[in-house]
């Protein structure tokens, strides 16, 4: 097998392996949600590639988790927060790995608590609602703050697809990208 199979196989089962992790029992929402669209925007050549094996994991996933109705808004920050891999990882690094993720949380956050507001009835359909609305996202619950898991399952994910793939590539220099070097 030539190199660039190796890799794409590797990649696609790191995020597949990735995405499964959300069918163990967890804490609420420490999920691998940003973290698979961040490692397929910074890790793949061919940057499609990157939005659409994340993107079919997720649904794999969804299709055995069930759906919700706030289905919608978790797919347009998945696909924002892509966007930002690909902008800001085109250099990796563990900053900007570490800083990418936490912007995708708040991101995440912002993002699917609105839409929890605007299709709700518990919520007033006002700005104080809108508030409190993010208000409750971020207090604890039952000892749980949803903001904070989330943000520590991005961080937690992110560190273990990167730095996992990192490793891998350290021990099978097949799985490293090919540069096409300017002939002189």
């Amino acid at each position: 097998m030539k190199s660039f199979p190796i890799r794409l196989i590797t990649l696609a089962t790191i995020i597949l392996a990735a995405a499964l992790f959300r069918l163990v029992p967890h804490w609420p929402n420490f999920t691998p949600i940003a973290a698979l669209a961040l490692f397929g925007a910074a890790t793949f050549e061919r940057k499609w590639l990157g939005l659409v094996a994340p993107l079919a994991a997720m649904l794999l996933s969804d299709a055995l988790i069930g759906f919700h109705s706030s289905m919608g808004a978790v797919y347009i920050s998945f696909g924002l927060t892509w966007l930002l891999g690909v902008w800001a990882l085109k250099k990796i690094t563990v900053g900007r790995i570490a800083a990418v993720s936490v912007v995708a949380s708040i991101l995440f956050f912002l993002i699917t608590n609105f839409a929890v507001w605007s299709g709700s009835t518990y919520y007033p359909q006002t700005m104080p609602g809108l508030i409190t609305c993010y208000v409750a996202g971020i207090a604890f619950y039952n000892g749980t703050s949803f903001f904070l898991n989330g943000m520590a399952g991005d961080l937690f994910y992110s560190a273990i697809m990167f730095g996992g793939y990192y490793l891998l590539q350290l021990r099978f220099g097949k799985l490293k990208p090919i540069r096409l070097q300017p002939t002189e």
